[in-house]
Parts: C-alpha cells; structure tokens; sequence
C-alpha cells in the first residue's frame, strides 16, 4: 500500500481525554478516531489489525470444529422476556422501539437469538454436539465509557455456542475451545493468564476468564506465587483455616459510641484493632433483606453472597430500610437480636474471634465481649475477598495480585437457556431434553487494545508480527532523488511479489515527519531508502529489538524473510 493513497492521520500530540496508553497511541497513530463517547470508528491501520486478530480466531476456532454464522444485532424484546434477563441485564442494555411501538434490544450477547434458533431447527440427538460462531458488533450502554477500545459502548466480539446432549460432551468443548483461546492468545502476542471466574448476568456456573496483564486492567487477579492457580479476585477462595484462640469469653457488655460510623472510627474509639471488631452490611438478595457479617479487617463479597443464595441481584439495601427494619442506621448494627426477617450470615473467619466488638442496633452503642455461638448464632460460608498473602487455595504458596484486562471468557451455561426457552432435542429413546449449553467469547477490539498495552516503548506502538497492519515500513526519505525513488519502487514491487505486506511511505514530506509517522505506526520493520541508494543500500531497523544494519538490495528479502 502507497502511503500517499490511504488514510493515516497521525498526531503529534495525546488526546486530552485519553488516559490508557492504548487509547493515546491508538488515535496518535491514526488508527481510531471517536465518533462519540465510547463508539470508534477504525480507520485503515485499525480496521487491518482487527481483521489479523480475526483471522487468527476464525483459523483456532475453525480447527475445533465449529461453524461460523451470522445473527442479527438488533434483537426482539420477546426472547430476552423467555430467558428473564430483559428485566435483571440492567441499564446496560440498549433498549429501543420501532415505528409500531415493538421493543428491541441492540444485542450485548446472543445466548437468546442462537438458542431460539437451535430450538426450531434441531430436535434430535443426531445432530449434537452443535458450535456455531460469530464476529459481530456488540452494543453495552457503559455508564462511563473510558480507555478508548477497552471500555466502549460499541465494540467487536466474537461469540460462540455448543449445544449438547450430556454434560460430558459440553466438558470435551469447553476444554477443546479453552485450548483454542490459549493459541489464540499466544499466537495474537499477549501475555495473559486463565482465571477463574463469575458468570454475572450469562448464567451457569463453571467459567474462566482470560487475562492480559496490564496495569490499566480493571480486573485484579489473585495467584499463586507457587503454581498455577489464578482466579479473578471476585471468585478466589479463601480456605476455612482458622484457629479460635484460647481466651476466656468475658461478659458481653454495652457501650456508647456516639458519632462513631466506620470501623476505623470504632476501632479508635474502643481502642481494638480492626481485626477485633464485627462489621455488618445489609443486602438486599433478590426479594429478602440478608445481613453479613464479616471481620474489620476483611472486605465482604457481594459476588459470594450473591453465589451463596443462587440470587438474581444483591445489591446494599437503603439505610432507611435498614433503620426501619433493625431500628439504627449504618455504623451500629450488629449480628445480636436481629429480628427474624432478616437473615444472618458471616464469614467464616468470625467463628474463629473472641472478645470482639460489634454494632449494638441502637444508633451511637455497640457492643463489646462478644462472642460467636454464645451471643449470636448464624450460618457461616466464605464471603470475603480473598487478600495477599492468605494461603491459595490449591494449598500451594501464597496469593499475589496483578492487573488483567479481560480479553475473553468461556462459559458452562448447563440448562440455563434451555430450561427458560423450552429448547429441547429427542434422545435416543425418543425422550424429550432439555439442551446444554456452553457460551464462549473474545473480545476482539478489546484484544487489539490490549496487545498496544503490552507492546509500546518510549511512546510508540511496537506490533508483534503476527497483528501488524504490515510487515514492513517502507520508507523513501527524498523521492525527488531519481536514485531514492527508483529504488524505493523497485523494493517495494519486489516486496510485493514476496508476499511481503508493506506499507510505502512515498510521500513528498520531510524525513523527520516520515520517521516520526513510523514510530506512531509501530511496524516492526522499518526499511529507510536514503543517501545510500545509489550504491543499492538501505537502512533496515527491527524496532522490537532495535537492531539496525545496513543491507544490500540483493540480501534485503532474506534478510526480511529471516526475520517474519
């Protein structure tokens, strides 16, 4: 491709609102531009490197058997009201009507429109196990939309389903597609790990997550420092390992606490460490109000309480309904007398305390000596975030955290949507089933940014090979010179007949603004076509090892060959 001819508008300076790396270098190097708050459109270079990244997908996902397809992004309402997810999907789905006051939903997902499908066309076990995929655009209304690509509310995903008759064949392809995302990944240039995690609004249970790590991730892993467990932080275990200590139980005594509403606060007050007080947080699980209990020193878990009672929603309950309920606001309840239609729970380190202090439900009073199963009785699970440095729960080291960009996620759905959307085949005695399910996607814009995050230097793009928008950047530094242009031309048809993918800057700018233009580009051979030409020399620069030669027009596709 001729430089002159196509449309790479590079900048010189960083966008104001562009805080991840991705989204800085992305737009100075010409390859996005925003159309509106998190909606892209990708110019030539971003529309190359997306189309690489998916043709790497279509080969793995092709390989493990499936078939890719097409569906609509603009789905009826009726099938997001079967599965229920039409109320519980949140503000997140774009909902909006046609001219006859229909509703429809720009699709965020397409568990409902490919179940529907299977549903009416396939009805005997014949015909499973069934994988169907796609790539196609996918609409979230983000509340804030942020870090360019990795944030929108429009992006590129691709998504695929299996349908199966039994449980065991839905194992066999999750594994056969997590093993196609790990190829995918590697051979895409990331560094990136599978974790475990939450389903969230898809349904089912059994899921990974895979993670390229990045700081501008805003997901944090959890992981061994002694084997390979990794586990989003939202689902990583924490072990019931505890030891009561061998204290006397002193008798439970109330105290005031005036103006005191956080831990710390009645921490200081009462002159205890964090540790030694009871924190109570109330939710609202679905239609029931459900106190939870934890240390101070530890976070409660909204996705485990959530997990705990198998709940639609969990979400904090409004102080005003608390107050109303257990007759004092946030900052002085407690597990103690609370009134039957409330559930307790705790986590499993509170069985564990003596001699702590808790909220009293009175505004401005706690308790202090209290102590489980004599004051209060409650069931007990893990229902805290797990911390660093709390043994991994494969019993292998210690827990660690970084930063993960979720890049791709494989799912067990079960019976989910079947059960919700009467999808059902015959098995072999002609009985009806329902079908199981499994969901797997890859966020492909997503994946592009990620890869910018983990290849860039000295703030420029450095592609791995295998997504660059070319090959190799050609570059003529004085096309007015017979001696430049002729070889420049005569390399770049030789290229071009190698097979070689190369992007020839043949235009009549000054050399510093074609070495800079480079640098944003990211290519990651750079052939420079300069003094040397008339002696058939070139300059030619590897930018991810910053290895520089001189070569011979003659040695120039080895040297290239070489090197791809």
């Amino acid at each position: 491709m001729r430089q002159s001819k196509t449309f790479i508008p590079t900048l010189r300076e960083v966008p104001a609102d562009a805080e991840a790396i991705s989204h800085q270098l992305l737009v100075k190097g010409g390859y996005i531009r925003q159309t509106a708050s998190g909606i892209y459109s990708y110019l030539p270079l971003g529309t190359k490197v997306l189309r690489k990244i998916e043709a790497i997908i279509r080969e793995e996902m092709d390989r493990t058997g499936a078939s890719e397809m097409l569906m609509p992004a603009l789905q009826p309402a009726e099938l997001w009201k079967e599965t229920g997810r039409w109320k519980v999907y949140g503000p997140e789905l774009m909902r909006l009507h046609d001219r006859n006051n229909r509703e429809f939903a720009l699709g965020p997902t397409h568990e409902e429109v490919t179940t529907s499908l299977v549903r009416d066309e396939l009805n005997s076990y014949k015909k499973l196990p069934l994988t169907v995929y796609q790539i196609q655009t996918k609409y979230r209304d983000e509340q804030r939309p942020r870090f360019g690509l990795l944030r929108g509310r429009e992006f590129i995903m691709k998504d695929a389903y299996s349908f199966h008759a039994d449980y065991e064949s839905l194992d066999e392809a999750y594994n056969t597609i997590s093993d196609a995302y790990h190829r995918i990944f590697k051979r895409v240039g990331l560094n990136f790990r599978a974790v475990v995690a939450d389903s969230g609004a898809m349904g089912g249970k059994d899921t990974h997550e895979f993670m390229a790590l990045a700081s501008v991730g805003e997901d944090t892993i959890a992981f061994s420092d002694q084997s390979d467990y990794a586990a989003n932080i939202e689902m990583a275990e924490v072990l019931d390992q505890g030891r009561k200590p061998e204290a006397e139980a002193l008798p439970l005594e109330k105290v005031e606490t005036p103006n005191v509403k956080t831990m710390q606060q009645v921490a200081d007050y009462l002159g205890h460490t964090l540790e030694e007080g009871l924190k109570a947080v109330v939710f609202k699980v679905d239609d029931r109000l459900v106190m939870v209990i934890a240390r101070g020193d530890h976070e409660i878990n909204d996705i485990k309480v959530k997990n705990h009672y198998q709940a639609q929603m969990v979400e904090l309950a409004a102080e005003a309904e608390v107050k109303e309920v257990l007759g004092a606001g946030f900052g002085s309840l407690g597990p103690i007398d609370v009134p039957e239609e409330i559930d307790v729970i705790a986590d499993n380190a509170v069985k564990y305390t003596v001699n702590v202090t808790c909220g009293a439900n009175e505004d401005g009073f706690h308790y202090k000596n209290v102590n489980p199963e004599r004051d209060f009785q409650v069931q007990y699970a893990d229902l805290r975030f797990i911390q660093a440095g709390d043994p991994s729960p494969d019993g292998q080291g210690t827990i660690q955290f970084a930063e993960g960009i979720e890049i791709g996620q494989v799912f067990k759905l079960g019976e989910f949507y079947a059960d919700k959307m009467q999808a059902t085949f015959l098995d072999e005695q002609g009985k009806a089933k329902n079908l199981i399910m499994g969901c797997y996607g890859i966020g492909v814009s997503r994946t592009l940014a990620a890869a910018v995050e983990q290849h860039s230097k000295e703030g420029a793009i450095v592609w791995p090979k295998s997504i660059s928008p070319f090959q190799v950047h050609l570059i003529s530094l004085n096309p007015k010179k017979d001696e430049q242009r002729e070889l420049a031309d005569r390399l770049y048809e030789r290229l071009l007949e190698a097979g070689v993918d190369v992007l020839y800057d043949d235009r009549k700018e000054r050399a510093g603004v074609k070495f800079a233009d480079s640098d944003l580009i990211g290519i990651p051979v750079r052939v420079t076509v300069g003094k040397r030409a008339a002696d058939g020399e070139v300059e030619v620069k590897f930018r991810d090892t910053e290895q520089e030669a001189i070569s011979h027009e003659n040695d120039l596709l080895d040297q290239i060959a070489d090197y791809l």
